[in-house]
């Protein structure tokens, strides 16, 4: 073995080893970087090898630097966060909770449809983990315990609602993913729609068996209402304002009248007026929602940087083509080396954040998937359809991430805001069955890839 695989080796053995000291992940990253820009110049040095590293190597990562912050598909990023947080300060999921529980309670299991359904709606609105899955525990945990929901299953549906904005557009993960792959961020938005409702109809079809088979799971509330005109009314009304506001940002990007910089300006404007229109507009919630966009958007950065050096280092010492040799060697064939792939992201997500799985490990597969020669129909609109469709499929696979132990983000969100006799074991039994009907909607993605690229496809046609 040469010494530049051993080196790539050790950076990520090394990288997997410190995640377990408690240092923050930016600061990991970009210092194996420079440690390892110091070994490779010092054996090439002492020791007469050729790793082509010193510390020149590091030089190139301010350029590089420059260019993501002179980026402009990454300024939506604050803006999305914005535009999240400002939502969820706005009051409009408390009206939606409000008005929808009445629709749906005259249905076995309907206050958990309703916490999927607003999950979907906060997914294309907001787009922010923390918030979605802490609003949710809060406006519907103690209905669904006074009303005799089985734990596990509130739980669940909970965490699992909470985390369809990291893949129902607008999502700040695809426009990261876009970024990163040199790919168009429409193309990513319009090839998620389908499979985030898709994944959002399998919760409910779900939650709906879950009340057939076992009704005490999820009973019917003694106080029931019938359902009305009056109460149908009240649920257009408290769910139109944010409907617009969805309509008006994605609508604006897939009809081609905005780039997606310029509808995240939108969409932040409107989340203000949302919020105005509620009245929960003042100084103290500008405050808490400029300050949580900052340091929200400082965390992400953080981590491009030390990513960005740790990339480039093991860039230098030919890590993207001993992965690629690697993989492209497995004797699976082409959908076997896919599968092979998802494992791996599906296990990684176990330890790492998707920001890092997205900025380190995404770019070293796009050139393995294009080389692959898997022939996928892009409808002769679709650029690059092969990434479009695999981008897709790692978006599925990071979604469980939020869900599994030990760093399923989504479950230390909801433990910190239930009450002290809840059990985190009472989590991972009640997200178990998501994470398998995640999996299965992947599995669905893998062999139909024309649910990822017909909307692309026909919106550009």
């Amino acid at each position: 073995m040469e010494i530049n695989e051993i080196l790539v080796i050790a950076m990520f053995l090394s990288f997997i080893a410190l995640l377990f000291t408690g240092i923050p992940v930016a600061w990991v990253l970009g210092g194996i970087g420079v440690i390892f820009a110091g070994i490779g110049y010092l054996a090439d040095t002492y020791f007469d090898t050729i790793t082509g590293l010193d510390y020149l190597t590091l030089g190139l990562v301010v350029n590089r630097l420059y260019k993501i912050m002179d980026n402009w598909i990454l300024v939506a990023l604050p803006m999305f966060i914005f535009m999240g947080i400002m939502l969820d300060k706005s009051g409009v999921a408390e009206r939606l909770m409000q008005s929808m529980q009445e629709l749906f309670g005259r249905v076995r299991g309907g206050l958990a449809i309703t916490v999927t359904a607003i999950g979907i709606i906060l997914a294309a609105s907001t787009g922010i983990i923390g918030a979605s899955v802490v609003l949710l525990a809060v406006m519907s945990l103690p209905s669904m315990t006074k009303q005799g929901y089985a734990m596990p299953l509130a739980l669940g549906t909970i965490a699992s609602a909470g985390t369809l904005g990291i893949l129902i557009p607008p999502s700040i993960m695809l426009v990261i993913m876009a970024d990163q792959l040199g790919l168009s961020v429409g193309d990513l938005f319009m090839g998620a729609v389908i499979p985030g409702l898709m994944l959002g109809a399998m919760y409910i079809i779900y939650i709906l068996a879950v009340g057939f088979f076992k009704p005490d799971a999820a009973p019917i509330p003694s106080d029931a209402k019938p359902i009305t005109l009056g109460v149908f009314l009240n649920v257009m009304k408290a769910v139109t304002p944010t409907l617009l506001l969805i309509f008006v940002v994605l609508g604006s990007i897939f009809a081609g009248i905005a780039t997606p910089t310029e509808a995240s300006g939108v969409g932040a404007f409107g989340a203000t007026l949302l919020a105005a229109y509620n009245r929960k507009l003042n100084f103290k919630v500008v405050k808490e929602v400029v300050g949580g966009t900052m340091n929200t958007t400082a965390y992400i950065f953080a981590i491009f940087i030390g990513a960005t050096c740790f990339a480039l280092v093991l860039r230098e010492l030919g890590g993207d083509e001993l992965i690629e040799s690697f993989l492209t060697g497995l004797p699976f064939g082409p959908y076997g080396i896919i599968f092979f792939i998802l494992a791996v992201i599906f296990l990684l997500g176990f330890f790492l954040d998707w920001i890092e799985i997205t900025l380190i490990i995404l770019p070293l597969l796009a050139p393995v998937i294009s080389a692959l020669g898997l022939g996928i129909d892009g409808y002769g609109v679709v650029d690059n359809p092969e990434l479009v469709w695999f981008v897709m499929l790692v978006a599925m696979a990071l979604q469980t991430s939020f869900l599994t132990p030990p760093v399923g983000f989504a479950l230390f969100y909801l433990k910190g805001v239930c009450p002290p006799n809840v059990k985190l074991s009472d989590i991972y039994k009640g997200v178990i069955p998501f994470i398998l009907l995640q999996l299965g909607g992947l599995l669905i993605l893998v062999f139909w890839p024309q649910l990822v690229l017909w909307l692309p496809a026909i919106a550009y046609s």
